[in-house]
């Protein structure tokens, strides 16, 4: 484990450009996205008088976290808002909150499966109503979103405005790995409460230094996000799409149908689109 053996120089200075990207004090690496959703929301919500504010369409690594910590806390509350719906998450903050507790409200900041971004600014703007800790998981848009690759805080204006950066390195990093970026105080938190990292593998060193050398290039080459901004809009002028990032939906139906369009589309045409059905 990281904390017996596990932790070295290279783990240290992935932590320091992982934070350097996400303009945040510090960051901690994890074994996967999931693991990183899982300790990070497990260990905040074990303890104290607490409500979590959830978008219904976050990812299932989101969803488990909520579920273990309220398991382990009895006093956690956990409230649902309608995707993207800024008024039911406002109504939500003022009507089921009670003095002396706290608040956090967690969303994807691009969704997996619509590819639509949450509405990081209204977010914001509802932080500085209510106040509560933010916490947005990047796996979609690390790399991809923002002028240096921050995601879609950097690429919204308010990367500074959220509390934990949570991430993946196995999606444009194209390594192995998760991570949280935050304060000081919250690492030293999760390296003694995050029971996903204190007893879980350390990340290879290969994964890690692949990780290094992935974020050096999606900083040093910009043109790879341009060059994907540029075959978005070609893929949603010619399919009419009104879609708003690299993920885009096309829904066929039938489960079977669906199998056969993205067996065709690989070996006759060339593209790997997987086809997307049940459990995912």
């Amino acid at each position: 484990s990281a904390l017996v053996a596990g932790y070295t120089q290279y783990h240290r200075d992935l932590e320091t450009q992982i934070s350097q990207l996400k303009e945040t004090e510090e960051a901690v690496l994890f074994s996967s996205g999931f693991a990183a959703n899982v300790g990070l929301l497990s260990s905040l919500l074990s303890e104290g008088n607490i409500d979590v504010f959830s978008d219904e369409l976050n990812h299932a690594s989101i969803i488990d976290g909520i579920r273990l910590g309220k398991a382990y806390n009895k006093n956690c509350s956990v409230h649902v808002y309608r995707h993207n719906d800024m008024a039911h998450l406002d109504e939500l903050l003022l009507s089921r909150c009670r003095r002396n507790r706290r608040r956090l409200v967690v969303t994807d900041s691009l969704f997996s499966m619509d590819g639509d971004f949450a509405r990081l600014p209204d977010i914001v703007r509802l932080k500085k109503k209510h106040g509560f800790l933010l916490i947005i998981d990047e796996a979609h848009a690390t790399l991809i979103c923002g002028e240096h690759g921050g995601g879609a805080a950097e690429m919204f204006g308010v990367q500074e405005h959220v509390d934990l950066h949570v991430g993946t390195l196995s999606k444009a990093v194209g390594s192995q790995g998760g991570f949280v970026a935050c304060s000081a105080s919250m690492k030293n938190y999760l390296v003694n409460k995050g029971r996903t990292l204190v007893f879980s593998t350390s990340l290879p060193i290969p994964c890690v230094a692949s990780a290094q050398m992935g974020i050096v290039i999606g900083q040093r080459e910009p043109w790879r996000r341009r060059h994907l901004e540029q075959l978005t809009r070609r893929i949603q002028q010619q399919i009419g799409s009104g879609a708003a990032s690299p993920i885009i939906p096309i829904v066929i139906g039938p489960e079977q149908q669906t199998l056969e369009i993205a067996d065709t589309m690989q070996k006759d045409y060339g593209f790997i689109i997987p086809a997307i059905r049940p459990p995912t």
